[in-house]
């Protein structure tokens, strides 16, 4: 309960402090940072990236994030450049359910393994964002926006993931099932 409590203090919080306006960009800040948050495919990719981060350990906490992060910028910029890259929403609802197995599974790849896998997926996320980027909303404050928004629902999949092995492998089994689901509804 005091962790669910933190994260809504957490989530809630960025947004009041973007209600201000004469800081830069914020319009895209604030959208690329909610962004994430409104569809349950990338929130849920993202939080089992923190999930399978944390069932790997060492300096897979920060690797395989790091690596999604990294790979959805690129993603992000081909997307607002307009570049083509099929399947974007099947291959988003199938990160769904492959990172959330890999957080459940008992298998411990190398972790440039491990961020070669989410960085795929991390591709397809960064291209529907950017390929999204509001009308008027400047790119860079809404690429931060949404780079942000990420980086901290894989450390609440960290966090999440941290108080023990059993909650990864229940967390990533729901994370899957949900998958399944997005992937029915994408075909």
């Amino acid at each position: 309960m005091r962790f669910a409590t933190v994260l809504a203090a957490a989530l809630l919080v960025p947004g009041a402090a973007l209600a201000h306006t004469g800081h830069g960009s914020v319009e895209g800040l604030a959208h690329g940072f909610a962004h994430p948050f409104g569809g349950l495919d990338h929130l849920l990719a993202m939080f089992a990236v923190g999930l399978f981060a944390a069932r790997l350990g060492g300096r897979a906490l920060w690797i395989v994030p790091a690596a999604f992060v990294g790979t959805m910028a690129a993603g992000g910029l081909a997307g607002f450049e307009g570049l083509d890259l099929p399947f974007v929403e099947i291959a988003i609802a199938l990160s769904v359910v492959a990172i959330g197995l890999a957080a459940a599974a008992g298998y411990v790849p190398p972790v440039a393994v491990a961020g070669a896998f989410v960085g795929f997926f991390a591709l397809f996320h960064g291209f529907a964002h950017g390929a999204e980027l509001p009308e008027g909303a400047g790119a860079v404050g809404y690429s931060a926006g949404f780079l942000a928004a990420t980086a901290l629902l894989h450390a609440a999949g960290v966090a999440a993931g941290l108080a023990g092995p059993r909650l990864v492998r229940a967390g990533g089994i729901a994370v899957a099932l949900a998958g399944a689901v997005l992937v029915a509804g994408a075909v």
